[in-house]
């Protein structure tokens, strides 16, 4: 190949690969060759066309994707400029598309649609040429006919200027065959006229019509338009008929106005048809009609071709075609129903410019029928076109509002919405004025409020409209079809959002709406709006000119607007529902603020002060929420805000005109609503207000009237109210009461008030007695303290409250303990209020509240259970109050109540709800009575004391439940009582140590003759601390978290306590000192409690069980020994446990104190428990516990205790029959003599000795043979297993004492354990599993022996696994975890290990060194020395024959701890740099590793080999090994750190040798090694000091993973390299064109772009000149002969990015050779394949 130009750069070869490329098989590489063909094509199109050419040399059966070879062809065409077309070139193009569309009779296939392309761009330069081509197949016997009139559709749609002109000729050729078009290939030719007549609209625009459509033109259009009216458009075949349809639709302007005239009769039923069918069709049905009605009715060469009449029952047919597409948001049809929608509109429009009045009738007369279809449409164009046509309908605006109004009353949603949104409209265009128009607003306002119980009641009764229209069956399909989908939800925001709108946009509505608005508040019916309401009237008071005079002035001139008391009595109830929707209460607030002028002057600065304050509380709703009580905070706070008013107006007449309001609209509300409820209160604390006896009474009598006590919120809210009034008028109150009960009936309650009369009479129910006590209660608590005594006394006095406890439905039961309650809190306020009066008969009060909780079974209630739960939990509190009041509680009745109520500590967990509240109360309840019962400290320490014990059982409960209840009692309790304990100090003024008891205030200390009694302070001792302790401490161990945190925190507050009371002076107590120390040690593990639940329940436990030890004195540590059998035998196993391990803390470390008498109760405790337990294993430990006895106190005296127990069983009992054995026996075994101690300990350390004997022996066997069955070898083996069995037995029989002397003995056991793990792997390997087995079992036997729970679980998990070299990781987990747990044996350990180093046998010294590895990181617990000697050892042994040692060694020196590190850099350097090299990749990827860690230490002397290191890590970058390669670059970063300073130069050329590598495997396939070069890219770049750099890195294309993110990235790092460090653009580009042929395909193709992209960028000539002809010779071999998909992807776009650089201008003007062959080789084709 050669070029024009004589430049010798293959570009014609770049070309032809990327041509080649596009049949790749690859949708990659075609995709990539495709894009750098079509950015080429403009540069050098001739050079494109020709190498396409070439390939296309036998058509789509030769190339795979002769698609894509036209595609580009056509880009090409479309880039030449005038002066570079070749007519006869062009032809021979038009004849090869021509002829590959010919070739089959397909349509479709997209290598046609390419060559069509093809064909259009030749058309776009010589349309003539390309039309000619056409021309010649346009025949009826042609096979691509269809083809060529596409191509001729094509070629009008895009070049409409060109095509037009030629349209005659087009016609006629076209219209002679257009009569034997099959039906299949008719949709096509009516698209082509379609797009034919669209062009000739296109070039009406440029140029006049009339240039083009001669006559022949239009006779043409003429015959064309007849055929397909008369056969296409009549078509059965639904396709063919909607194409002519929409094809006619473009001709109608076109053909002459007599021939349309004409058709119009048959086009228009046609068109109406389609409307049958889906909602496509719909629209191109729409389409045509509109252009239709254009051209028959706003044509300017004549009158309109239709009369209205004629056109009606078009527009009949339109008008249910919106019903369809009127909301069709949530589907996916709303593209194609908004365009139906517009185009139905459209045609309406162009009616109306013509017959603007007839269509004004005719929609009115369709709004009037009975069908919703109609109604609905009509109303939606009325809204589309009266401000389109608004001067031709002004004069008809009475008509209009007439037709509307009448339409008020539909109930329809669809046609609500309709004419709601046409409401608005109008009143944008003053339509709403007068009466009229407050009509509307009324209609707006009524909708607006429909409740969300009204709507769920409508879509309930699915009484949506569902449309039957003939026209529309299509959409029967839907499973719930509405008009335009409307629902009641949204009808509702439209008709808010419609009110707001004319509210705030339209001025001319404020004499509509003010003061019309005002009359919306108050009916019922509109409720529901009030929201609404209040946000219009108070922004017309915002920006409107409404000043306060004519607002009262009008308001008073109109007599049917509510009186401002009427206004403000409807909205203050309103308030009631903080919730409620629209946030109404902020609504209401915010009006009233407006309005404040209507109300008398002194509440304006009132409001203006309060009402932010009441919104601001409800301003967060999701807030609100979570306080359970927000509902009733908020009705006081109304209640609140109506009294202050009401203290602020000062106007009695104003004062009774809102009472009256509130009395008349008890009509507004029904008794089950909520607002009735907040009515009563309202009217109630107005008449509090009220002087004017009379009037109050009336008012009382109509309250009553209006109310419904069956209801139970209406009967609160009335028994509230009467309260509110008996504050200032009880007598009032109290008649009206003996008045109920007078005219009701003689009955039970008559003697409720039977101070006020002795002969009433009631009907006996339930309703009127929970009315009755409640009215009386409450008029009680909110009555004058100075006049309630009497009749409080009187009541209880006369004992009529008994009768009431005939009640029996739960409601009822609830309301007389709450007047009760009441009775008991007015008590209480009235003593705050220093009006102090004892409650007679409070203990008969209790009696009847304990009566009334009880269930009574013959009751039948099926509901009770909830109910039931209410009142009980009701019960309990009123109970609380009962016992808070004088006189004091007595023990009989203490004891009568806690007997009634403990009893709920057991109750079930569900219903949680109901459960919880009776819980809380019951925990109350039991700390009033603490509080109010006994007269001094000691005798609430004896009440105290006695409620505990009471609770004992529940708090030992086996269930969890119960148990937390009753810890968290017990803690509350505590609380109480500290409070009572905690500033008390003697009455004759000594602290600390006293032999008084006696608290006195702090202010009158040194005055003790005036001291009453109740100040007496209680002992210590009074607390029996030692009995409560060990009652408590057993559930810190506890298995639930909250139970264990409770009862920890129940012995801090017991400790507390008890150091806060006076001690005895010849007490034996703990140093204060010590004892503060302690509980500051309890309290810190209590805040861990608090904080974190799942920490090691175990490690607690020991440090409370620390904690308590030293917090005890010696007298309650025995009592707490002597108690211990009962926390033994707990029902709990972990507490069990616990206890045990108490019992041993106890007695180890304070078993010095004990005397023999203490000692030998201890025994018999623990020996009882060890009988009673029933399983095993607490026996063992319980007799561990005795042993533990025996080893810290006296021996004999427990010795004494077991032989007497056994004697005492050996005469009583059978011992050979005991189930489970008999305890004794264990006992003789467990607290053996303490010369058993001796013994245990010689048998470990022989065994550990023998084991070690046999360890060397079979190092030497090893050595010698390592697989003989010698005599000796199998006695040695048969020692070996016998040892490990009798270790494993001592592990797991040695108790206690066998367990200390393994601990005395740990590191060698240890040590010699591990070694044999390597030993028994080792046989493991050939077979012999059976010695690793025996000797796993050993060491879990030793974990379990010695506690290690972590280590045992290793074992578990790892047993006899020798899969890639497991068993050392196992080695070396074990070491890990003895490190973390012993950390102080492992300095003993690793010295023992260091020896074995030198061990014949591999696996040996693998097991040592993986250890050791391990244990160094710990060895700082150890001397200087030991640390020595293990680096030294480890050093010695990195050049071991196993590969495996000499990692194990090196990890282990970059595991020295960190304190020492720096001693050991130089060694440690070294060993890693000699290991970089090693022949084991294993041992070269731990050396890196190891560097890795030692870099993150910053040692000191890496300076020194520094460059070693680095060139060391370069070789490892490309090993194939993904962790070596990701950790070889992320050590290169580390590295960095010490290239400043002396080493900067020659650290910074390392960079720049690497710097390559380094962006190529940024796109690494692994994500290791893209993650590690970042890093260490982002590390040496400052380095390089380049500002842009840094920036290029912080983008977001450096961290991506995208490789077009990538390419981006290497474009711009390409500029910076160009820019910045052209003196290293050689070196970069060698070592990028050396990496094109790494091992990883992705890795080459990132080469070939970054190489590819320095070369586009560079303007060095030396640069282009070395390395220009290199690059593209790899790329174009790379891109035909690559077998990966990604390089030959990258080279074809690499090739494109080459070729459009400004250093190839040259080949811009290249062609092939030979070019005139192939194309007469083409013309041959072309002409064979034509004939």
């Amino acid at each position: 190949m050669a070029s024009s130009s004589g430049n010798s750069l293959p570009a014609p070869e770049a070309i032809q690969v990327l041509v080649s490329s596009l049949a790749d098989e690859s949708p990659m590489v075609k995709q990539a060759s495709m894009a750098s063909l079509k950015s080429l094509a403009p540069l050098n199109p001739l050079l494109i066309l020709d190498c396409c050419l070439t390939v296309s040399r036998g058509g789509r059966r030769r190339f795979g994707n002769i698609a894509g070879v036209f595609q580009v062809m056509s880009i090409a065409i479309g880039a030449l400029e005038e002066g570079e077309v070749d007519t006869s070139y062009m032809a021979k193009l038009a004849k090869l598309a021509t002829a590959e569309i010919i070739s089959s009779k397909e349509i479709k296939a997209d290598w046609q649609r390419a060559a069509s392309s093809l064909l259009v761009a030749i058309g776009s330069h010589l349309p003539d040429l390309m039309m000619e081509e056409l021309f010649i197949h346009l025949s009826a016997q042609s096979s691509a006919l269809p083809a060529m009139v596409q191509i001729l559709a094509d070629f009008a749609t895009s070049d409409a200027l060109q095509f037009t002109p030629r349209l005659k000729g087009v016609l006629s050729r076209v219209l002679p065959i257009l009569g034997n078009v099959r039906d299949q290939h008719r949709p096509i030719f009516a698209n082509a006229f379609k797009c034919w007549c669209q062009a000739c609209w296109q070039y009406s625009v440029e140029f006049p019509l009339s240039s083009i459509l001669d006559s022949d033109v239009t006779s043409f259009l003429n015959s064309a338009f007849e055929l397909l009216l008369q056969n296409w458009a009549t078509s059965r075949d639904l396709k063919v008929r909607t194409s002519a349809v929409e094809a006619l639709g473009q001709m109608v302007g076109l053909v002459t106005r007599t021939l349309l005239k004409a058709a119009l009769p048959k086009f228009v039923p046609i068109i109406l048809e389609l409307y049958r069918r889906d909602q496509d069709i719909a629209f191109l049905a729409t389409c045509s009609l509109h252009s239709l009605l254009s051209a028959s009715l706003l044509s300017e060469n004549g009158s309109p071709l239709l009369d209205f009449e004629d056109l009606t029952v078009v527009l009949s047919t339109l008008l249910p075609v919106l019903c369809n597409y009127t909301d069709v948001k949530g589907s996916s049809d709303f593209s194609v129903g908004l365009k139906t929608y517009n185009e139905v509109q459209h045609c309406f429009l162009t009616v109306g410019l013509v017959y603007p009045e007839d269509l004004f009738i005719f929609l009115l007369n369709k709004s009037k029928l009975k069908e919703d279809h109609m109604t609905f449409g009509a109303l939606c164009v009325l809204k589309h076109l009266l401000p389109r046509l608004s001067e031709g309908w002004h004069n008809k605006r009475s008509a209009l509002i007439e037709a509307i109004t009448a339409l008020l009353e539909e109930h329809n949603l669809g046609v609500c919405k309709a004419l709601a949104e046409l409401i608005v409209v109008m009143a944008s265009h003053c339509y709403l004025v007068g009466p009229s128009g407050e009509l509307f607003v009324e209609y707006l306002v009524r909708h607006c409020a429909m409740s969300d119980q009204e709507i769920d009641d409508i879509i309930s009764s699915k009484d949506i409209f569902k449309p039957s229209y003939l026209y529309y069956s299509f959409q029967q399909k839907r499973s719930e079809v509405k008009i335009g989908a409307v629902r009641p939800t949204e009808l509702r925001a439209i008709c808010e959002k419609g009110l707001l709108l004319i509210t705030i946009t339209i001025p001319e509505m404020e004499h509509v709406l003010w003061p019309f608005m005002l009359k919306m508040i108050i009916p019922r019916v509109y409720a529901g709006a009030v929201a609404t309401v209040c946000r219009c009237i108070s922004d017309m008071c915002r920006h409107r000119s409404l000043h306060n005079d004519r607002m009262i002035r009008e308001c008073r001139t109109r007599v049917d607007i509510p009186r401002p008391e009427e206004l403000f009595a409807r909205l203050v109830v309103l308030l009631h529902d903080p919730l409620a929707r629209e946030q109404l209460a902020t609504q209401i607030l915010t009006v009233l603020c407006y309005l404040a002028s209507l109300f008398p002057k002194n509440v304006n600065m009132f409001w203006q002060d309060e009402i932010p304050k009441m919104k601001a509380y409800v301003s967060d709703a999701e807030d609100l929420k979570q306080d359970l009580c927000y509902q009733e905070t908020w009705d006081d706070m109304i209640i609140n805000f109506l009294a202050e008013t009401l203290d602020v107006v000062q106007d009695t007449d104003w004062v009774i005109s809102l009472g009256n309001a509130f009395a008349k609209q008890y009509e507004l509300y029904t008794s089950d609503d909520e607002h009735s409820a907040l009515l009563h209160r309202c009217l109630g604390i107005l008449l509090q207000k009220v002087d004017n006896r009379t009037y109050v009474r009336d008012k009382i009598d109509w309250m009553y009237k209006r109310s419904n006590i069956t209801i139970p919120e209406n009967r609160l809210g009335l028994a509230k109210a009467m309260g509110l009034v008996a504050a200032s008028h009880l007598d009032t109150v109290l008649d009206k009461l003996k008045e109920v009960l007078d005219n009701i009936g003689e009955s039970i309650l008559q003697r409720f008030l039977s101070f006020f009369s002795d002969k009433s009479k009631m009907k006996d129910s339930d309703d009127i007695h929970a009315a009755m006590a409640l009215m009386y209660g409450y008029a009680a608590r909110y009555a004058p303290s100075t006049v309630i005594e009497a009749r409080i006394d009187a009541l209880v006095g006369t004992n009529m409250l008994s009768h009431l406890l005939i009640v029996r439905h739960p409601s009822a039961k609830q309301a007389v303990i709450t007047a009760i309650d009441l009775l008991g809190r007015a008590v209480i306020n009235a003593a705050e209020s220093g009006i102090s009066f004892p409650l007679k008969k409070r203990d008969q009060l209790l009696d009847y509240i304990l009566t009334l909780m009880r269930r009574n079974d013959e009751d039948g209630f099926s509901d009770l259970s909830v109910e039931l739960l209410h009142t009980q939990a009701l019960a309990l509190s009123a109970c609380t109050t009962l016992v808070s009041v004088d006189p004091k509680l007595t023990n009989e009745m203490r004891n009568i109540v806690m007997k009634a109520t403990l009893g709920f500590f057991a109750l079930p967990n569900d219903p949680a709800g109901a459960v919880n509240p009776l819980i809380d109360n019951l925990i109350t309840l039991m700390c009033a009575i603490l509080l109010t019962s006994g007269e001094d400290g000691r005798s609430r320490a004896e009440q105290l004391l006695h409620i505990l014990r009471q609770i004992d059982q529940y708090v030992s409960s086996p269930l969890d439940y119960q148990r937390k209840r009753g810890c968290h009692a017990v803690y509350e309790m505590l609380l109480k009582f500290r409070t009572l304990c905690i500033t008390g100090y003697c009455a004759l003024g000594c602290q600390g140590s006293c032999k008084h008891i006696k608290q006195i205030d702090r202010s009158s200390r040194f005055n003790v003759a005036k001291l009453p009694s109740a100040f007496l302070l209680p002992s210590r001792d009074a607390l029996c601390l030692g009995d409560r302790v060990i009652v408590y401490l057993p559930r810190c161990a506890d298995t639930n978290s909250e139970v264990r945190k409770v009862s920890a925190q129940i012995l801090d507050q017991f400790f507390d306590i008890s150091l806060s009371l006076p001690r005895p002076v010849a007490s034996n107590s703990t140093p204060i000192e010590s004892s503060y120390a302690a509980l500051s040690s309890l309290e810190d593990v209590i805040a861990i409690l608090r904080r974190d639940t799942s920490i090691d329940p175990s490690e607690v436990f020991n440090r409370v069980i620390s904690s308590v030890c030293i917090l005890l004195t010696k007298d309650e540590l025995v009592a707490t020994l002597h108690g211990c059998s009962v926390a033994i035998c707990d029902k709990i196993k972990p507490s069990a446990e616990g206890g045990i391990q108490a019992v041993i803390e106890f007695v180890t470390k304070r078993g010095n104190e004990l005397n023999e008498t203490d000692i030998s109760r201890t025994a018999q405790s623990l020996l009882s428990a060890a009988i009673h337990v029933t399983e095993k294993y607490l026996r063992h430990e319980t007799l561990v516990a005795i042993s533990s006895l025996a080893e810290h106190t006296c021996p004999r005296v427990v010795f004494s205790e077991v032989l007497t127990a056994a004697a005492r069983d050996i005469v009583t009992k059978d011992i050979l029959r005991m189930p489970g054995g008999w305890p004794m026996q264990d006992a003789f075994y467990g607290p053996s003599p303490q010369g058993s101690h001796e013994l245990l300990c010689v048998s470990n350390m022989h065994l550990i000795s023998a084991l070690s004997c046999i360890s060397g022996h079979k190092g030497d066997i090893g050595k010698g043979d390592l697989s003989g069955d010698s005599v000796v070898a199998r006695t040695e083996n048969d020692i070996l297993q016998a040892a490990i069995v009798a270790l494993t037995a001592f592990f797991r029989g040695g108790g206690k004492i066998g367990k200390r002397a393994v601990e005395n003995n740990y590191a060698s056991v240890t040590a010699i354990l591990t070694l044999h793990l390597g030993s028994c792997h080792s046989q493991s390997v050939s077979g012999q599993h059976e010695e690793l087995r025996t000797l796993l079992i050993a060491f879990q036997a030793f974990c379990e022996c010695v506690g290690d729970l972590e280590m045992g679980k290793i074992l578990a998990r790892d047993r006899e696994h020798n899969v890639n070299e497991m068993w050392i990781n196992l080695i070396g987990d074990l070491a890990g975890c003895i490190s973390i747990k012993r950390p102080k044996e492992v300095s003993a350990i690793s010295v023992i290990l260091s020896k074995y180093l030198n061990q014949p046998v591999r696996f040996q010294r693998e097991a040592a060194a993986a250890a050791l590895s391990e244990y160094v990181r710990y060895s700082n617990e150890g001397s200087s020395s030991v640390l020595e000697e293990i680096v030294e050892a480890l050093c010695r042994h990195v050049s071991d024959d196993s590969p495996m040692v000499r990692r194990l060694c090196l990890r282990g020196l970059v595991q020295i701890p960190p304190i020492h590190i720096n001693m050991y850099t130089k060694e440690i350097l070294g060993v890693i740099l000699a290991l970089l090299d090693d022949s084991d990749n294993s041992v070269q990827l731990t050396a890196v590793l190891c560097l890795l860690s030692i870099l993150q230490s910053s040692p000191e002397g890496v300076e020194h080999v520094l460059l070693n290191l680095c060139v060391r890590l370069r070789n490892l970058q490309v090993s194939m090994d993904t962790k070596m390669r990701a950790n070889a670059f992320a050590a290169f970063g580390a590295l960095s750190d010490y290239g400043s300073g002396a080493q900067h130069d020659a650290f910074l050329e390392q960079v720049h040798a690497v710097l390559p590598r380094l962006v190529l495997h940024l796109l690494d396939e692994e994500y290791s090694v893209r993650q590690a070069c970042r890093i260490t890219i982002k590390r040496v770049a400052p380095l390089m000091e380049l500002d842009d750099l840094i920036l290029l890195l912080n983008t977001h294309r450096f961290i991506s993973d995208h490789r077009s993110d990538y390419q981006d990235f290497l474009r711009d790092l390409a500029r910076q390299f160009v820019q910045h460090l052209a003196s290293r653009v050689d070196t970069y580009m060698a070592s990028i064109i050396q990496a094109v042929d790494a091992p990883w395909p992705a890795i080459q193709a990132n080469a070939i772009y970054l190489s590819s992209s320095m070369l586009a960028l560079t303007d060095d000539q030396h640069i282009s000149a070395s390395y220009y002809y290199q690059v593209f010779g790899l790329l174009v071999g790379k891109a035909s002969r690559s077998t990966d998909a990604i390089v030959r992807a990258t080279c074809s776009s690499a090739l494109g990015m080459l070729l459009k650089s400004a250093n190839l201008i040259s080949w811009r003007a290249d062609r092939l050779d030979r070019i005139d062959s192939g194309r007469s080789s083409i013309d041959s084709e072309s002409s064979t394949r034509r004939s």
